[in-house]
């Protein structure tokens, strides 16, 4: 088995330079396919901060000031745009599912509570297809349903399920260790403790899938792009040679 594992981890990178040495003669040659489209986009100064093993769909638009930790994703059609001012946070192992928005307040817009009205998605958070996030706070391990809204100054604590289509109203709070439901949410359950664990399980899962969409979309290999963009943060010169 160990053998058969190398074996397919080989042929997968062997696949993958393969690919990226086709796509870069291609683009030597003038033979990109050109996309209108960028799934990463500065606004107004603000770079999103995407790192090396972050999976953002060609077909997501990740707008303005956004900071996706290690191992996030940002799936096929959705929009994570922070461009008014306030900033957006995905974390580590977190992922956005496909046709999902993620936005905050008008730059005018203010919280009740005196809090930036950032939009701030924690770890090991799975947020599913066709879902609203405003300038909300979700904590470490969550699962957030299919077509679920969360709106502003409202904070779901850590370990919840919010089921499909649970609507979160502005500046409500969801305790920690619950499942909720409805329109507008309401307490369902406390949470058993293999439902708790299969929230990271949850996570863990998208990341692996994610791995699989990363080395299939190339347009050429972009790990000495990243590098060198960290290197001029930082005020350093790469030498060649």
């Amino acid at each position: 088995m160990a053998k058969q594992s190398v074996s397919k981890a080989v042929t997968a990178y062997l696949g993958r330079a393969l690919r990226e040495t086709g796509a870069a003669l291609k683009h030597r040659g003038e033979m990109e396919i050109f996309s209108r489209h960028r799934p990463k986009m500065t606004f107004l100064g603000k770079v999103p901060f995407v790192t090396n093993d972050t999976f953002i769909a060609p077909s997501a638009s990740v707008i303005g000031d956004v900071t996706n930790w290690d191992q996030s994703s940002v799936w096929y059609k959705a929009v994570v745009r922070a461009d008014s001012e306030h900033s957006i946070t995905i974390g580590f192992c977190s992922s956005v599912g496909e046709g999902t928005v993620v936005n905050t307040l008008s730059s005018t817009g203010q919280l009740e509570t005196g809090l930036p009205p950032d939009t701030y998605i924690g770890h090991y958070v799975t947020v599913g297809a066709g879902c609203v996030l405003k300038s909300c706070r979700v904590d470490d391990l969550v699962v957030v349903g299919d077509k679920c809204t969360i709106l502003e100054g409202s904070l779901v604590e850590n370990h919840v399920i919010l089921k499909p289509g649970t609507v979160v109203m502005p500046y409500q709070r969801i305790p920690s260790g619950q499942m909720w439901a409805g329109n507008p949410a309401a307490f369902v359950s406390e949470l058993t403790p293999d439902e708790k664990e299969d929230i990271q399980q949850q996570a863990l899962k998208i990341f692996t899938s994610t791995k699989e969409h990363i080395l299939e979309f190339l347009p050429y290999g972009r790990t000495f792009v990243h590098l060198e963009e960290l290197e001029k943060q930082a005020g350093l010169q790469v030498k060649q040679g």
